[in-house]
């Protein structure tokens, strides 16, 4: 279906093809059972203490206001992740903002974090409980003068809503936002988070989400943060503003973060990087170039726990989900392991 309807989807702009996708979701026409596949028991997982069906996530950025989560569980997604999430509603950049670089798989994004505010995304996920794994994206307001308080303010609102926090430092579009990157900035930010975590007895794990345009230093002094305040997991890694060279589509410089294909082999070098580092201690969420069971197997050997896709969702419509998970098992199948869990870091 997705095939024939492609060359439409593809005509239209992409962020109005992307409300239309969203709007097609509320239906929830197409039925849990048409994404179901066997023996999709030898993809479990264990995330954060928690039993998942499957490795495969939808990134952050694709619901951003938790409109419709529990339709895209429905499409076989083991986890799903919603947001960016900010204090105040805010309607982001000016558009145009979202362009598609056909030529490279790819996407470039300067959405600036448009979503509904904390407030509504709280009353809709209340109303609407999910059905599944939910993890939920949070960030500051881009004219906020405090951008710790404000992510501190949405962990305390939504934090008993979601099975998991992410903590996003890393879109490259919203200033100032990369520089919790720095060592000091970052200790702050996530000493107040375990304060608030431990005064009231919060129980939801945090992740922290991470530039892919960070040095070698950057990683060695992340990566010990996030074992001296027990963070429970990385997200490797968000959209990148640099690493533009090699890529093909007339639209490659537009300015925002590049996201797909072009972010496989980068994703999987931070991914092996951070494993190693830690010595397999912080489970590890890889992101960038999921396309295929054989680009989601070699970020789970490279380290991680499990993967999240958008680009290549956009690009192979909802199918992809199913694809993936199949050709994983094959792969499983092939190399005789009996579960995906004991590819984790093979080939670190």
């Amino acid at each position: 279906m997705f095939s024939l309807l492609r060359p439409y989807i593809f005509g239209l702009d992409p962020e109005v093809a992307h409300d239309l996708a969203i709007k097609s979701l509320k239906f929830n026409i197409i039925p849990k059972s048409f994404f179901q596949i066997d023996e999709e028991e030898m993809l479990e997982i264990e995330l954060f203490k928690r039993k998942l069906k499957n490795p495969i996530g939808l990134a952050a950025g694709f619901d951003k206001s938790a409109e419709v989560y529990n339709s895209l569980f429905n499409l076989g997604f083991g986890f799903v992740e919603v947001g960016t999430i900010t204090p105040r509603r805010q309607s982001g950049n000016l558009k145009p903002r979202v362009f598609r670089l056909e030529k490279d798989k790819a996407m470039i994004n300067r959405l600036g974090f448009n979503n509904d505010g904390m407030d509504v995304v709280s009353e809709r996920l209340s109303r609407r409980p999910p059905e599944d794994f939910l993890g939920i994206n949070i960030g500051p307001n881009k004219d906020t003068k405090d951008k710790t308080s404000d992510f501190i303010k949405c962990f305390e609102k939504l934090n008993k809503l979601a099975g998991y926090i992410t903590i996003n430092i890393s879109s490259p579009n919203t200033d100032g936002l990369r520089d919790f990157h720095e060592e000091k900035l970052l200790s702050d930010l996530l000493t107040k988070l375990n304060k608030l975590k431990n005064d009231k007895k919060f129980q939801c794990p945090l992740a922290l989400k991470i530039s892919p345009d960070i040095s070698d230093k950057e990683i060695s002094n992340i990566n010990e943060i996030i074992l001296k305040f027990k963070i429970n997991g990385v997200i490797l890694t968000n959209t990148t503003n640099q690493h533009r060279e090699n890529l093909s589509d007339s639209k490659k410089n537009e300015a925002g973060g590049l996201s797909g294909l072009p972010l496989q082999k980068l994703s999987l070098k931070l991914i092996r990087q951070f494993y190693k580092s830690s010595k397999g201690k912080v489970p590890i969420i890889g992101v960038g170039g999921v396309d295929s069971g054989q680009t989601a197997f070699e970020k789970i050997a490279a380290g991680a726990t499990a993967v999240q896709l958008y680009t290549g969702m956009v690009y192979n419509g909802p199918g992809v989900i199913k694809d993936i998970k199949k050709e994983l098992i094959e792969i499983l199948k092939k190399e005789k392991i009996k579960n995906i869990q004991k590819v984790i870091g093979i080939s670190s």
